[in-house]
C-alpha cells in the first residue's frame, strides 16, 4: 500500500478544494494514485449532494452574462442556504457560468439546462460538484435568455448581487453598439431600471390588467369629487398620465439628470451617434421573487 503522505493530502485538496480528512480518506482508498482519489472525491461529492438536496435555500445570488457581439444574453437565479456562500465568487462565478450556458445554448426549462454541457461534463454534474466543495445545497431557480437581432443589450447587476437586468437596445448601424456615448447611455439606462423598477420599457407595453386596475383607483377617487361623469374621466386620465411618467421606462425622468426623460436622453444619444436609437425592452430580477 502506498504512503499517503501530508504533501500528497496537500496537493489533492489544492486540485479539488475539498476538506483535509476527505482527502486524506480518498487517497488512502485509491492507494495513493492521485487522479483516482479525485475520483473517489468525485463519487463522495455525489452522495453528499443528494443528502443536502433537502435543504432550503434562500440565498443566492442573480447573475448577468452578454455575449461579445452584445446580441444574446441572460440572467439567472442561482439559489444557496447562506449569505457567506452566496457572495462567495466561486459561487457567483459559478452563476455566470450558467447564465452563459443559457446564452449560448438556450435550455427551454431547467431540466434542459442541467442537461446542457458544461466544461467537457454536464451543468448537473458541475452543479452536484459544487455542492460537495462548498458544502451547501444550491438549485437554479429560474432564468430568461434575451436576443436582439438590431441592436445591443446592456446588463447591470448591483454590487450585493440581488438585484439584475438586461435592457434590449434597437439601432440600425452596427457601429452604435462601440459608441462611447450609446454604451454609457446604456449602462446608465439599465442602472435606472435597477433602481426604479419601472413596470415597462413602453406605454404600449404595459399590461392591460394593469393599467385596468389603476385607472378603475382613479376613477373611484375621481368620484368622490362629486364632480360629473365626464370631468371624473379626465381627472382619472390625468393621474393615469402621471402613473405613465413614473413607472414607464422611456418616460421616466433619467435617473442622473431630471431635467430629461429616458426618451428624450436617447433622442440626443441617436443624433451624436448618428442612428435612431430605442429603447426596446427590459428584464428584471430581484432576488426571490416569483416573476
Amino acid at each position: 500500500m502506498a504512503q499517503v503522505t501530508a504533501a500528497l493530502v496537500k496537493q489533492l485538496r489544492e486540485m479539488t478544494d475539498s476538506p483535509m480528512m476527505e482527502c486524506k480518506k480518498a487517497l488512502v482508498e485509491a492507494d495513493g494514485d492521485l487522479e483516482k482519489a479525485v475520483d473517489v472525491l468525485r463519487k463522495m461529492g455525489v452522495a453528499k449532494a443528494v443528502k443536502r438536496a433537502g435543504r432550503d435555500t434562500n440565498e443566492g445570488t442573480i447573475a448577468a452574462f452578454i455575449a461579445a457581439d452584445g446580441k444574446t444574453g441572460a440572467l439567472l437565479e442561482l439559489t444557496c442556504e447562506t449569505d457567506f456562500v452566496g457572495t462567495n465568487p466561486k459561487f457567483t462565478g459559478f452563476a455566470t457560468k450558467l447564465a452563459q450556458v443559457v446564452a449560448e445554448q438556450n435550455p427551454a426549462d431547467v431540466d434542459a439546462l442541467k442537461a446542457a454541457e458544461l466544461d467537457g461534463s454536464t451543468v448537473d454534474a458541475e452543479l452536484t460538484e459544487m455542492i460537495h466543495v462548498i458544502g451547501e445545497n444550491m438549485k437554479v431557480a429560474r432564468f430568461t435568455r434575451v436576443s436582439v437581432e438590431s441592436g445591443a443589450l446592456a446588463s447591470y447587476v448591483h454590487s450585493n448581487g440581488k438585484l439584475a437586468d438586461i435592457v434590449t437596445f434597437g439601432f440600425n448601424n452596427t457601429a452604435t453598439a462601440d459608441n462611447d456615448e450609446f454604451k454609457a447611455f446604456a449602462h446608465d439606462v439599465a442602472m435606472q431600471v435597477a433602481a426604479a423598477a419601472p413596470v415597462a420599457a413602453r406605454r404600449e407595453d404595459v399590461p392591460a390588467d394593469v393599467i385596468a386596475h389603476e385607472k378603475s383607483i382613479y376613477m373611484a377617487q375621481a368620484a368622490e369629487s362629486g364632480k360629473p361623469e365626464a370631468i371624473q374621466e379626465r381627472m382619472a386620465q390625468g393621474k393615469l398620465e402621471k402613473f405613465y411618467k413614473e413607472t414607464v421606462l422611456t418616460e421616466q425622468q433619467f435617473i442622473k439628470d431630471g431635467s430629461v426623460t429616458v426618451s428624450e436622453l436617447a433622442k440626443k444619444v441617436s443624433k451624436a451617434a448618428g442612428d435612431d436609437i430605442q429603447v426596446l425592452a427590459f428584464d428584471r430580477y430581484a432576488f426571490g421573487d416569483e416573476n
